[in-house]
């Protein structure tokens, strides 16, 4: 089971998204239609398999709009969910369900997407104790919530922001000057917990980084598998190696059998499928 995040982290993108949906009129098809009396359980069910990822908003859509609806939980975080499987219900008016309904949805059905495309990332690696990890290219506002899903498909994060390591990129070394030039800055700059990564596209940098100032991790951008081994080779344990550039599931398992330590992915947040999920009306109470 996956930690959820805590409410307080969560509320404020639900309630961003629930203002949005409400615009300036409210629900005007529900309160046209429904009265306040009726009463309705409905069960929240998976259309696709994959990993569950997301239930805490749905829970906070339905409870922004109205506290009165029960909200129950059917399966944890990070299950693997199959076609038809109910992983919530709810009870309570069916107006406050109808109008929260689409905003969970929303965050579940992308959540979920991450989570499950991780999780196959995760298979194609397993056996050569490579990790999978994501990146920073994520949505505005929406790093948290796609980093846990990733989580909660069984992968790891990268950074979550410019201020909790230093990653030495291809134009700060050409404004530097040289590898070597960059990571002695970067060392007299940070602090004894901040941990230094640098990126190099070829083998030649790779050589002059380990000339150069300790680092804890390289980052090896769009190699070939041939320089991916000798690079892991050169290494020889003295930090984390880790690949990225266009890892797909089909590239993903030769990558990781060069030995390096972690396969970085963008596209897991960037521009994931959403895993498809429904409300389906049970009964009227």
């Amino acid at each position: 089971m996956v930690p959820s995040l805590p409410d307080i982290m969560l509320e404020p993108l639900v309630r961003t998204g629930l203002l949005e949906d409400l615009g300036r009129g409210g629900d005007l098809t529900t309160n046209a239609l429904i009265g306040p009396q009726e009463r309705v359980r409905v069960a929240v069910r998976s259309r696709q398999a994959g990993v569950l990822a997301g239930l805490d908003l749905v829970r906070l859509s339905f409870h922004l709009i109205d506290p009165a609806v029960r909200f129950e939980r059917l399966m944890q975080e990070g299950a693997s969910v199959a076609p038809h499987d109910v992983v919530a219900i709810a009870e309570g008016p069916a107006s406050s369900i109808l109008t929260g309904e689409r905003v969970g949805l929303n965050f579940l059905s992308h959540l979920s997407g991450i989570a499950s495309a991780t999780a196959a990332m995760v298979r194609s690696v397993q056996g050569s104790g490579a990790q999978i990890c994501c990146t920073r290219k994520t949505l505005p506002g929406m790093r948290a919530l796609q980093k846990y899903a990733v989580k909660a498909g069984g992968g790891a994060s990268h950074r979550m922001g410019l201020d909790d390591a230093i990653l030495i990129k291809d134009n700060h070394i050409a404004l530097a000057g040289s590898v070597a030039g960059a990571v002695a800055k970067a060392r007299a700059y940070a602090g004894h917990m901040v941990k230094i990564e640098v990126e190099v596209d070829t083998v030649e940098q790779l050589q002059e980084l380990l000339q150069a100032d300790r680092v804890d991790a390289v980052l090896l951008d769009n190699m070939s598998l041939q320089d991916l081994k000798t690079c892991v080779s050169m290494v020889q344990g003295a930090m984390v190696v880790e690949a990225s550039g266009g890892i797909t599931p089909q590239t993903a398992p030769a990558i990781a059998q060069t030995g390096v330590d972690l396969l970085s992915v963008g596209w897991l947040t960037h521009s994931v499928t959403a895993l498809d999920f429904g409300l389906d009306f049970e009964k009227a109470l």
